[in-house]
This record gives structure tokens, C-alpha cells and sequence, in this order.
């Protein structure tokens, strides 16, 4: 499936490929794009299938996730683009590591969800089988257990771009359940070895929410660049110019020249 992207910047500046988490899509990178990386990078955000403004239909799998974004980049005619991926997305740009490697320059790993916990992904399922309806931005903000010392307003405006406004006020969150509990089920599977980490990888996580857990350090972390920030899990509200610095820098200075 050729996917719904969000995209700014230059067409002609180095493309940056960024993946969301689940239950995010393409546009939650506008505040990183537009207030920094475009002076710099072309950057390109898809909604992932079940996102967005993408198609929402089965199968939802690591496989099919993995085709479409190489359809979709294919279609932009990318050929070995960096890459960014927050939570689910980053441990996307595993799954493409172990399956299409020659597609990466460099990789950015953002409070990357390396493997769920079966136990916590069978919860976060069943919880996410209900409608994401909420009465306003607001009440869908308190909902968010995973924003710790965020930046208010940066997350309010986020979430405004990813809901649909409903007949009697309400606001109705542009995901599909369906594709959001399976995906849970994908995130408890086993993740791929380290050893897939063959192109320069920066990790940034979140010790405070612990979704990257100390074998993930030990392990990862012995084939990439390990940054900690502050805050929780949502790192582009929480340590905006933390993320935005150390991305930033890492692609400018790993690597060769294109």
C-alpha cells in the first residue's frame, strides 16, 4: 500500500523518512519539521497503514508495515534515505534493518518500543478495542499516561491534527482499533538482533518510562550512539530541543557524504 505522507522542506535537501508510534501518524514530526529539520533536511512522515489518512484495512503485520513504507518510498523515489521511528515506528526501522538494510543510511531510534511485554501488550490491547472518542482535546490529553513533563501546548496542538471533530462536539482520535490491537500483538513478538544494526543508529530514550528496558540497552547499545533525555515517553513534547539537537547532529556528522 502506497501511504498517506506529510512532508516538508526543500524536495532537493537530504530526505528524512519518519515513522510514527501506534495510535500516532505522519504529522505528529510538524513541530520537529517545521521549527528545525527542514532548515537542514527534506523531511517525510507517512501515516502508517491503520493511521491517518492512510488506508486502514488488514493484514497488520511487521511484514505488511515493512512493505508499504518501502512501497511508499519507492514511490519518492528514495533510495537510501536516513530514518527516524518513535516508539512503534522505531521498532519498524528494526524490522526494515533485518529485511532491507541496503535502504538505510542512518537510523534514529526514538524511545524505541524494542519489545512490548506480553502481559502489558495483552492490556493496552483490550484497552484500545473501545472507540478513541473523547468530549475535547483536553480530556484526550489527561487521557495520556505516557506525557510527563511535556510541553503543554506542543502536545494540545499535536493531538488537534490527528482527531476528527464529531456531530455533537466530541472529537474522534483518526485510528483504527483493529490495526491498534494488533499491532500490540506484533510489539510482544520477539524483536530482531542487534546484529541487524549494521548503519550508524543513535537511541534516544526515556529511563523515567522504561520502555527501553536494560537488556535493550545492552544489547542496542553496543551498536549505536545511547542518548537519555528527560520526561517521558513522548520525547517530542517532553525534551523538544534535546530530540531536535541530537538528531540534528547525529546526521550531520555520521556518515559519509551522499
Amino acid at each position: 500500500m502506497k501511504l498517506h505522507v506529510h512532508e516538508w522542506g526543500d524536495r532537493d535537501a537530504p530526505p528524512v523518512v519518519c515513522l510514527h508510534g501506534v495510535t500516532a501518524f505522519g504529522g505528529r514530526y510538524k513541530q520537529l519539521a517545521e521549527e528545525r529539520w527542514t532548515k537542514r533536511f527534506r523531511v517525510i512522515a507517512p501515516d502508517l497503514r491503520g493511521h491517518g489518512r492512510s488506508g486502514w484495512e488488514p493484514p497488520w503485520t511487521f511484514t505488511t508495515h515493512v512493505a508499504d513504507v518501502i512501497e511508499t518510498i519507492d514511490d519518492l523515489g528514495l533510495e537510501q534515505p536516513d530514518w527516524v521511528g518513535h516508539s512503534f515506528g522505531g521498532r519498524l526501522l528494526l524490522e526494515l534493518a533485518a529485511r532491507h538494510p541496503e535502504r538505510m543510511r542512518r537510523i534514529v531510534l526514538l524511545d524505541p518500543a524494542i519489545h512490548v511485554l506480553p502481559h502489558i501488550a495483552e492490556q493496552v490491547a483490550h484497552a484500545e478495542l473501545a472507540e478513541p472518542v473523547w468530549s475535547s482535546i483536553d480530556d484526550y490529553l489527561a487521557t495520556r499516561t505516557d506525557a510527563g513533563g511535556m510541553d503543554v501546548e506542543r502536545a494540545r496542538a499535536d493531538l488537534a491534527l490527528h482527531v476528527d471533530a464529531l456531530p455533537d462536539g466530541r472529537v474522534r482520535r483518526r485510528t483504527s482499533q483493529a490495526a491498534v490491537a494488533a499491532i500490540y500483538g506484533e510489539l510482544a513478538s520477539e524483536p530482531p538482533s542487534a546484529d541487524v544494526l549494521t548503519m550508524p543508529t543513535l537511541l534516544l530514550y526515556a529511563p523515567a518510562y522504561g520502555l527501553v528496558r536494560d537488556e535493550h540497552l545492552d544489547a542496542y547499545g553496543s551498536r549505536a550512539e545511547v542518548i537519555a533525555v528527560d520526561g517521558m515517553h513522548m520525547v517530542m513534547w517532553a525534551a523538544f530541543d534535546d530530540v531536535a539537537n541530537a538528531v540534528e547532529r547525529f546526521l550531520e556528522d555520521s556518515g559519509a557524504e551522499r
